[in-house]
């Protein structure tokens, strides 16, 4: 059955619809060996399909899983430096899956994957807004430092949404921060602390959207449950 080409990609859990595109757009997506247009539609079943001379393949079984990524991994699935990546940390969840969204090599935590595009697009896309919260050490101006993330309406000249943030801890120039954002923008909430005179020595993100890390061990995975999988897309109280 013919369908857009940029669904037939995100259907093969290579990515989101939004970034088929771009690659259609690119020239890097060729169907029964010409160069695709966006807006084009085939079959995967009968046409050729290559990203980067690569034939797509058939769509996989959906896979979704939880991976509580430890400090010094990167969230790819290959590494140009040599860096450990969360592919090795998953190799055996039987399926080729992605990282939805990123956490720092530096930073640890809930870190989700899948071969699912379309889910994974409602979890990057910013009119879905889902949370996602974090448990942050810091050291430096800590009193009121609380008040003084949640006021921050700018990061190096660009506008962001505030956070909600929770003092859970403070004393001898430490603290321990709860916070919660939904922008996810590059190492945001260490530029974030930086802005007010903290310095982050340990960031954990324990929760996105109604998924929790709960007491799943650092560099171990999990298949979500179909009440975790079904959460997405349901507006949050």
């Amino acid at each position: 059955m013919k369908q857009r080409l940029q669904k037939c990609i995100a259907a093969a859990g290579l990515c989101s619809r939004r970034t088929a595109e771009a690659w259609i757009e690119a020239g890097r997506v060729r169907v029964n060996g010409r160069v695709a247009a966006l807006g084009e539609s085939a079959d995967a079943d009968t046409d050729e399909i290559t990203v980067d001379g690569e034939p797509l393949s058939r769509p996989q079984q959906k896979c979704y899983l939880m991976l509580n990524k430890p400090r010094g991994f990167v969230c790819t699935m290959s590494d140009e430096k040599g860096r450990p990546t969360v592919a090795e940390l998953v190799k055996g969840c039987g399926a080729r899956v992605v990282p939805v969204g990123r956490l720092d090599y530096d930073s640890e935590g809930l870190l989700l994957l899948t071969n699912d595009g379309e889910w994974l697009q409602r979890f990057l896309h910013p009119k879905y807004e889902i949370d996602k919260v974090y448990r942050v050490s810091v050291t430096g101006a800590v009193e009121n430092a609380a008040e003084a993330l949640s006021a921050l309406r700018e990061l190096d000249g660009e506008p962001i949404r505030p956070a909600r943030v929770k003092a859970l801890r403070t004393g001898q120039g430490r603290a321990e921060l709860e916070i919660t954002i939904h922008e996810g923008k590059n190492r945001q909430i260490r530029r974030m602390c930086a802005a007010v005179g903290l310095r982050v020595t340990r960031l954990r993100r324990i929760a996105e959207h109604h998924i929790r890390l709960g007491s799943l061990p650092v560099g171990k995975w999990r298949m979500l449950t179909a009440d975790e999988i079904g959460a997405c897309g349901k507006k949050q109280s």
